[in-house]
């Protein structure tokens, strides 16, 4: 199959007007393109494979803008690939360090795109020949000097810096399990400590249980989202956990220990939501620290302040009420306030927020946001609107 693949990314590469016929196709005629193509004397396999290429591109412009429009995809490797953004901002990191890089695993060759751009010589490996192939047909494609080859990331020799991101994927779905990663990281970690500088990217579900000592454990969110953990290892490791924020193309750093905890007080006139990153990097404490906040029960990601402070690294509300979490009052107090949309949300009550809408059954012009959560041990709604 790979072989098969491989011909049919060469057939495309080969022939850029078919790619702009396929996109063009698949823009006008939707499920019927491959009809189009068809007419028009494309072989159906090539015809399957360039609109296929065409609609991940498009999905592809979410990760990487309009640079998209000329690089080769895969679903599951485009899936698995790194945003731009952030994959320019480690290749910098890793350009103040070194002068080359080994990119294992390199699955499409993004990443290694971006070394490139940094200035750095970059040896791109991968297991799979037909990867290989795609990785290539990248680096070709953006005019980058690139070498690739299929190998095995545990077999490939390292010197320098060295950067991993194995498959988290396999025929049977997404693997959560680090051990079944592909190659397993805890060899694949085993094998980087041989290099001077390194990193390796996983999921950003990550356990804290499976980072080394030693190492620096980076949470990454953009516009909200958290994209990706990556572990810094050798001298590439600074801080022992760092929340890499991006909010509107700018970049925000928090670091710490990871161990702090949170002074716990009563709600006070503004709620906060700490990014995503914050909190899988355990620095809720630190940004608590910040904001002069605290929480108000010490296992719930909520912060509280008496002053409302900006910050890159949470969401805000103004507290306008706190009730009993009890849905027949809830529905009644809301009425009375003629609330008819609510954003719910939840944490640490395990109520689901779908169901409690349901029982509301809200009603008016209003607009606010119900936070359920816990106040000491008692559940508690706080009504609020966003600052």
């Amino acid at each position: 199959m790979d072989r098969v693949r491989t011909s049919l990314l060469e057939a495309l590469t080969a022939d850029p007007d078919l790619q702009e016929r396929a996109a063009r196709a698949l823009a006008a005629d939707g499920d019927r393109a491959p009809l189009t193509l068809r007419k028009a004397g494309v072989d159906p396999d090539l015809a399957a494979a360039a609109l296929t290429l065409a609609d991940l591109r498009g999905h592809a412009r979410a990760k990487f803008g309009e640079r998209a429009d000329r690089l080769y995809f895969t679903r599951a490797g485009l899936e698995q690939a790194t945003r731009w953004p952030v994959a320019v901002r480690r290749a910098a990191r890793f350009a103040a360090a070194s002068t080359h890089v080994t990119d294992l695993c390199c699955g499409l060759g993004t990443e290694a795109l971006a070394f490139a751009e940094a200035g750095l010589e970059v040896a791109a490996v991968d297991l799979s020949e037909e990867t290989a192939a795609f990785a290539r047909a990248n680096a070709a494609a953006a005019g980058l000097r690139v070498e690739v080859r299929v190998g095995d990331a545990l077999g490939t020799p390292l010197s320098g810096a060295a950067f991993a991101d194995p498959a988290r994927r396999s025929g049977a779905g997404r693997n959560f399990n680090p051990a079944d990663y592909s190659p397993p990281l805890d060899a694949l970690l085993e094998h980087l400590s041989g290099a001077r500088f390194a990193a390796v990217k996983l999921g950003p579900g990550i356990g804290h249980e499976w980072i080394p000592a030693g190492a620096e454990a980076e949470w990454v969110s953009v516009d909200r989202d958290v994209v990706e953990a990556c572990l810094w290892l050798g001298e590439a490791a600074r801080v022992k956990r760092r929340a890499s924020v991006c909010k509107a193309g700018e970049w925000h750093e928090l670091t710490g220990s990871g161990e702090e905890r949170a002074e716990v007080g009563a709600v006070a006139a503004y709620l906060y939501e700490p990014d995503g990153a914050v909190i899988r990097a355990g620095l809720v404490a630190e940004l608590a620290a910040g904001l002069g906040a605290h929480t108000a029960s010490g296992q719930i990601a909520y912060l509280y302040a008496d002053d409302l402070t900006a910050t890159p690294f949470a969401r805000a509300w103004k507290v306008e009420e706190v009730w009993p979490l009890h849905p027949k009052k809830l529905k009644a107090l809301l009425a009375e306030r003629g609330i008819g949309r609510l954003t719910i949300k939840q944490r640490g009550t395990g109520i689901d927020p779908a169901a409690l809408r349901k029982q509301l059954k809200l009603k008016g012009d209003g607009e606010a946001t119900l936070v359920a959560t816990r106040i000491g041990e008692a559940h508690a709604a706080i009504l609020c609107s966003e600052v």
